[in-house]
């Protein structure tokens, strides 16, 4: 598969949504503004958000259209064209452009990958009793009194919240009409650069007792046994687990607790489910060396 074809896609879907998603955004602003024009202050919030939407979907869809495809190379050409689209003309100011270009992909990428997983993974999960939210999702919860987890949970999780922590949660709905925050889950494009801070409060969040996880979209860090080891353990450096599973996308890099996705999140909503019934069910066993793949 040749890398314009893959990026000419990608460019596509993101150029028209970006379009799309800043003409909604602004049509929206001025319907409720006096004087029919958007107002400077709402530019940089304007262009944040359609910009996070255009990335979300360009990789949605650059996956879904190309399997076979490393989802890293797809994320690789949704980049591109966002620095094409910031950079614009080759003069003298091309540079700081491109730089500028790189400061809103990375201020927009993670928050644009978090939505992603979010939407998935709660996609994946229907008429599971389960859903994925934001951690502001989570905050609104707590702060309504809505979330039936016993008082040393709700601390705990205030306190995961407070330091940001952990990306998205789980949350179970129960059949007589409770809810319960079950996982921690952290969503990282690639987590080479930031692992050893992740993994600490992941084995914390398996201490509390709470199902923790990663979804990594770019698995190539995987290729050393180093990052192999902080997943899985058993080494002198790296004794204990990192997290109860890492699911990247990708099919290279299945060993241990490390499961390839895609866009059906099938390994990942196995897991969640039997997470879920084991946390409401046995939950003083549900410690870091627990796994959902060896539950009978």
């Amino acid at each position: 598969m040749k890398e314009n074809e893959i990026r000419e896609y990608c460019g596509g879907i993101y150029s028209d949504v970006y379009i799309w998603e800043k003409q909604r955004l602004e049509a929206e602003i001025t319907a409720n503004s006096r004087s029919g024009v958007v107002p400077a202050t709402k530019e940089a919030e304007i262009e944040t958000l359609a910009q996070k939407e255009a990335i979300k979907y360009a990789t949605i869809e650059g996956i879904k259209q190309f399997p076979n495809i490393e989802a890293a190379s797809v994320w690789k050409a949704v980049y591109e064209s966002h620095i094409h689209r910031k950079s614009g003309i080759s003069d003298s100011d091309t540079i700081a452009k491109v730089v500028s270009a790189d400061q809103s992909w990375k201020k927009s990428s993670g928050h644009a990958f978090e939505e992603m997983i979010k939407i998935l993974g709660t996609a994946a999960l229907r008429d599971s009793g389960i859903e994925i939210i934001l951690q502001r999702d989570l905050n609104t919860l707590i702060k309504a009194h809505e979330l039936n987890n016993e008082p040393r949970d709700i601390s705990w999780l205030k306190e995961q919240i407070r330091a940001s922590i952990f990306d998205l949660y789980a949350i179970l709905h129960t059949t007589d009409g409770k809810q319960f925050c079950y996982g921690c889950i952290q969503s990282k494009t690639s987590i080479r650069d930031r692992v050893t801070r992740d993994r600490e409060p992941s084995i914390q969040a398996m201490q509390s007792f709470f199902w923790s996880t990663i979804i990594v979209l770019d698995g190539d860090f995987l290729k050393l046994p180093k990052f192999i080891s902080m997943v899985n353990g058993g080494t002198p450096e790296h004794v204990e687990n990192g997290w109860h599973g890492l699911y990247v996308f990708s099919e290279q890099y299945s060993q241990g607790r490390i499961y390839s996705i895609d866009l059906d999140f099938k390994n990942f909503k196995e897991h969640a489910i039997i997470a879920a019934n084991y946390w409401l069910t046995q939950r003083q066993w549900f410690n870091g060396q627990w796994r959902a793949d060896k539950v009978e």
